[in-house]
C-alpha cells in the first residue's frame, strides 16, 4: 500500500514515486548531506529555475538580498523568457523608508553582483506593499508565479 498520497491530486502523486519503487517518494526537497552527515534542506525543485539551461536556486538569491537594510521581504521566482527559457524575477517588499523604484533595483543589482554569480542576479525587480503569504504565513509562492508569469 502507497502510505505517501497528495490530498486531490493523484498525478501529483503518481509523479513523486521512484519509477523502481513503487512506495518511494520525492516531495521535491533539494538539499544536501555535509561531511558529517547532517541534512540540509535547501530549496524546492518546484521553485527552481532553469536560465539557459543552468539550474538556479531561487533561496541562494533570496538569502543574498533578504539581509539588504532596504528589504523586508523578497521572493524569487522564475518567469518566461524567449530567449533563456526563464529569467530571474525577484518580487521585493520593500523596508519601512525604503523608497521602491529604478534606483532600489540598481542598488539590489549592485549587492547581487558582490555575493552572486553574474547569471544568478535578478533581471528584474518588481516591488508590492507585502509578499502573498498562506493562513499559516508560509510565503505563496503559486500565486506569485501565477500572477508574474505571463
Amino acid at each position: 500500500e502507497i502510505v505517501f498520497k497528495y490530498h486531490n491530486a493523484p498525478g501529483k502523486t503518481d509523479s513523486s514515486r521512484h519509477p523502481g519503487h513503487p512506495n518511494w517518494a520525492s516531495v521535491g526537497d533539494i538539499g544536501y548531506l555535509d561531511e558529517d552527515g547532517y541534512l540540509f534542506l535547501t530549496d524546492r525543485s518546484a521553485d527552481l529555475i532553469i536560465s539557459g539551461g543552468v539550474n538556479i536556486y531561487p533561496r541562494e538569491v533570496e538569502d543574498c538580498l533578504f539581509p539588504y537594510p532596504e528589504v523586508a521581504d523578497v521572493a524569487v521566482i522564475g518567469v518566461p523568457d524567449p530567449e533563456m527559457g526563464e529569467s530571474v524575477l525577484a518580487v521585493v517588499q520593500p523596508a519601512e523608508g525604503a523608497e521602491p523604484g529604478d534606483g532600489l533595483a540598481g542598488r539590489l543589482a549592485a549587492h547581487a553582483r558582490e555575493h552572486i554569480a553574474g547569471y544568478k542576479i535578478p533581471r528584474r525587480f518588481e516591488f508590492v506593499a507585502e509578499l502573498p503569504r498562506t493562513p499559516v504565513g508560509k510565503l505563496n509562492k503559486p500565486r506569485l508565479r501565477a500572477e508574474y508569469r505571463y
